[in-house]
């Protein structure tokens, strides 16, 4: 090949889109997607339901997943930080969205030009938001956030009274909504959860006593709260993990059946044969008595395979589990085949079932990696391309 072909072949790939080029991937299920919503939505009945899409939408893809969401009619979205939210504005997303994450005074003008939903956590912090509406001469959404027992954010249950106030002397802010967060919904012991919720009723009750109207959008439950209490749905319920369809933790009661709509493969790139007393990758930590296959796979911890996974975990390959050896490394990790065959190309299952009906479980991955499933899901880099199926 010359070398105008061979910059012609690369400016042509350049084109192409990413997940045609490289043998890692990830591969979402649209349908799937949609069928764990309906799910939700007819266990809670008439309370809307807030899709989660902060951490790049649980892996899957903020703004991808953010389209596909909007198209089927969820009704609000939310989001931690305030560069999410954006990202989805920018991507022509209309939807509601709330952001749940502490703000800073300079972020304010952000929000109101992005008509985002505000959390104010504090007077001060209404009041500020509230000030610069009205510089600005428009008028903010704030949702009132309150801690009944996680201590991350939001006033204390016992000082709500002070926030609520506060919240009827404002002139530029529509007060929407009013939330906490469980600490704990996801247990099989309910009663600390249980507890929260009893606080978060007082704090509602504080509204009749002073003759004041309770927002329109009352919201706790997260994906722990929509499986076990239902006490707690009120007006909105905010699943994050089980939309995605993966359960918050293996003591939930699984009163709605998800399905996870993710599937994470890779390819077989090298083939070799490993001599007995020959360590496999950094720091040697892996070596065996007689000669073995190992295969090399272009994936590593910087597309989100943890290093944790070295030398614990399995991958399907030909319908068998194979274990992972040695240390993973940034872009590659090596597996022991024995005396089995693989060829280059053959296709690797990280996450999910392959052709043949096996699978590997997200449980079973961030077991390997003494980690939780929202852990796996959210570090997926946005290195790996996604390839979205179905959603018409």
């Amino acid at each position: 090949m010359s070398r105008n072909q061979a910059i012609k072949s690369i400016n042509s790939a350049k084109k192409e889109d990413q997940s045609s080029i490289r043998p890692t991937r990830l591969t979402i299920d649209l349908d799937q997607l949609a069928s764990n919503y309906h799910a939700i939505q007819e266990k809670v009945g008439d309370k809307k339901v807030m899709a989660v899409l902060k951490a790049n939408a649980y892996g899957h893809g903020i703004v991808e997943i953010g389209r596909f969401f909007e198209k089927i009619g969820i009704p609000y979205f939310s989001v931690a930080y305030l560069e999410e939210a954006i990202e989805l504005r920018q991507a022509g997303i209309k939807t509601p969205i709330l952001v749940f994450g502490g703000i800073v005074q300079e972020q304010i003008d952000a929000y109101l030009e992005n008509q985002l939903t505000i959390t104010a956590p504090s007077v001060e912090k209404l009041q500020m938001i509230d000030a610069r509406a009205a510089e600005l001469g428009v008028r903010a959404k704030v949702h009132l956030i309150f801690d009944t027992g996680m201590e991350r954010l939001g006033v204390h249950y016992y000082n709500a009274r002070e926030l609520i106030q506060a919240s009827l002397n404002v002139e530029h802010s529509f007060i929407e909504g009013i939330y906490t967060h469980y600490a704990n919904a996801d247990t099989a012991d309910l009663s600390y959860s249980q507890a929260q919720l009893d606080r978060f009723k007082q704090i509602l009750t504080i509204y009749p006593e002073i003759d004041a109207p309770i927002p329109p959008l009352r919201h706790m439950a997260n994906s722990g709260g929509v499986l076990q209490l239902e006490e707690s749905w009120f007006d909105m319920v905010r699943p994050g993990i089980l939309m995605y369809g993966v359960y918050p933790s293996a003591e939930v009661s699984r009163t709605i059946q998800v399905q996870p709509a993710l599937r994470w493969t890779s390819r077989v790139v090298y083939f070799k044969v490993v001599q007995p007393g020959h360590p496999v990758s950094y720091g040697s930590t892996w070596k065996s008595d007689e000669p073995v296959r190992v295969v090399t796979l272009p994936v590593g911890y910087g597309d989100g395979y943890f290093r944790a996974l070295s030398n614990k975990a399995n991958v399907l390959i030909r319908g068998q589990h194979f274990p992972v050896i040695g240390r993973v490394c940034m872009d590659q990790t090596m597996v022991n085949i024995a005396d089995q065959s693989a060829y280059n190309g053959d296709e690797v299952v990280l996450l999910g079932e392959d052709e043949f009906g096996n699978g590997i479980t997200i449980e079973s991955l961030a077991k390997w990696a003494d980690t939780i499933p929202y852990e796996v899901l959210t570090s997926l880099s946005r290195r790996v391309p996604r390839v979205y199926l179905g959603g018409e």
